[in-house]
């Protein structure tokens, strides 16, 4: 079979490290990395400890960045590689979960979207109907629906006029928050333990952040140009992502001096609304919608990638009306049916990400084990003679089982749940990630 059919040909590698830091920088510009800074200190941290909680929680977006970095040397999207960690058959499990993840959170943002969206046509003395929401719905959703045309080029394109659209009126909204802030309030914040406080914050951050993007850094990394030092391919992603969200959570730590409600909050976008001027209403809403696209269009291109990675063989029109069904039937049924499907909705994206934190863990250590001379395409071919590598099949069940017996939140909890565990799922996130290292190195 010709190579082509698994590598990415050489006339669509056009992204640059400057494209590719661009593409990651519009994807944690939303504002919901503020919510994440006052999640932080509901922890119980100080000042600094919440402060380089947020800075190492950002930097381990390394995981994406080294998922980058060996997609761009092989040429190969994820879930491609990954067909020779788990088998052609054994990996499409993996494969199956990473695309109800992105999906989910796809519909996730999308109705977070479409409700800024239509809080934003409030401010503007527009009546709040169940019409009115529909069309926001059509238009937030129509927009991220219309990426699905365009080229990774172009998407690089509008992910960079992006990321100085929303990061501008960002730092206009950032910098309102620190003059409001109460920064005695902030630097008198008592410390806490590293272990039972600091060491969670830093799996919340990561859990919601880093690992969630794993599966999506190489479906960008394959299309960096050759000539790229693969090392510009890892900075350009890691930092890319990391320093708007570094940033967003620093000032949310301040933020929290202003509305300590926000990290429990229901609605964090009304309570964050709440600490700026009337005035700067409209804006403020524009921004929060707008911060969401950049993430809508990057797990909708990967969730297309990993829908034909799987075997579903459909045109790339029919791929776009299929996601754009589900997506807007899930949002529907979120927005005019039962709102409370929502949270239970998130519960079950989390425990996908516990699966998903022992896949790259796998993956990663793998890559490096038997993988240091690149990849044989036959194992990553989709009639390759190796159905199931069960030494990489058996790894990810045993992880993904560690990880369950570690987790707590409000639908489930795991028998070994106690201590710094209890009632912190993002740390079993951690436990799954260290247990897929462990086994997989020894077998």
């Amino acid at each position: 079979m010709d190579n082509e059919f698994v590598k990415v040909p050489e006339k669509d590698k056009t992204l640059s490290p400057e494209k590719l830091f661009y593409n990651w920088f519009a994807a944690n510009i939303g504002i919901m990395g503020f919510v994440y800074g006052a999640i932080i200190v509901s922890y119980h941290l100080s000042f600094w400890q919440s402060v380089t909680a947020a800075l190492i929680g950002a930097l381990t977006f390394a995981i994406p960045g080294w998922v980058a970095m060996i997609g761009q040397r092989e040429g190969v999207t994820t879930f491609k590689m990954s067909r020779a960690t788990f088998g052609t058959h054994g990996n499409k499990i993996p494969n199956f979960m990473a695309w109800l993840n992105m999906v989910g959170w796809l519909a996730v943002n999308v109705i977070t979207g479409t409700l800024l969206f239509s809080a934003m046509l409030k401010t503007i003395h527009v009546p709040q109907t169940g019409f009115t929401k529909f069309i926001c719905l059509v238009v937030f959703a129509g927009l991220v629906f219309l990426s699905g045309i365009f080229k990774e080029d172009t998407l690089a394109k509008i992910q960079t006029w992006l990321s100085w659209i929303f990061g501008g009126l960002t730092l206009v909204m950032l910098i309102m928050f620190l003059m409001n802030a109460n920064w005695g309030e902030a630097f008198a914040m008592k410390p806490d333990s590293w272990v039972t406080g600091w060491l969670p914050a830093v799996a919340f951050i990561a859990a919601g952040s880093s690992i969630s993007w794993s599966m999506a850094a190489a479906d960008w990394g394959a299309y960096v140009h050759p000539n790229t030092k693969p090392s510009a391919t890892f900075w350009n992603t890691t930092l890319g992502a990391a320093t708007p969200l570094f940033i967003l959570m620093a000032g949310g730590v301040l933020l929290s001096t202003i509305s300590p409600s926000l990290a429990s909050a229901s609605d964090p976008y009304q309570v964050m609304y709440g600490a700026i001027p009337g005035w700067f209403g409209f804006l403020y809403f524009l921004v929060a919608a707008g911060g969401i696209i950049p993430q809508c269009l990057v797990s909708f291109r990967s969730a297309r990638i990993n829908l034909s990675t799987i075997g579903i063989k459909v045109s790339q029109k029919t791929s776009l009306i299929l996601h754009a069904v589900i997506i807007i039937l899930i949002s529907i049924y979120v927005l005019f049916i039962s709102g409370d499907f929502l949270s239970n909705f998130e519960l079950f994206l989390n425990f996908l990400g516990i699966c998903l934190a022992s896949w790259v863990a796998i993956f990663l250590v793998d890559s490096v084990i038997y993988r240091k001379n690149g990849y044989d395409v036959k194992l990553m071919e989709p009639n390759s003679s190796v159905h199931y590598n069960w030494p990489g099949i058996i790894s990810w069940i045993i992880a993904t089982i560690f990880g369950f017996l570690f987790t707590s939140n409000a639908a489930y909890r795991g028998p070994f749940a106690h201590g710094i565990f209890e009632n912190n799922s993002s740390l079993a996130v951690f436990v799954s990630g260290i247990a897929a290292i462990n086994y997989c190195y020894v077998y």
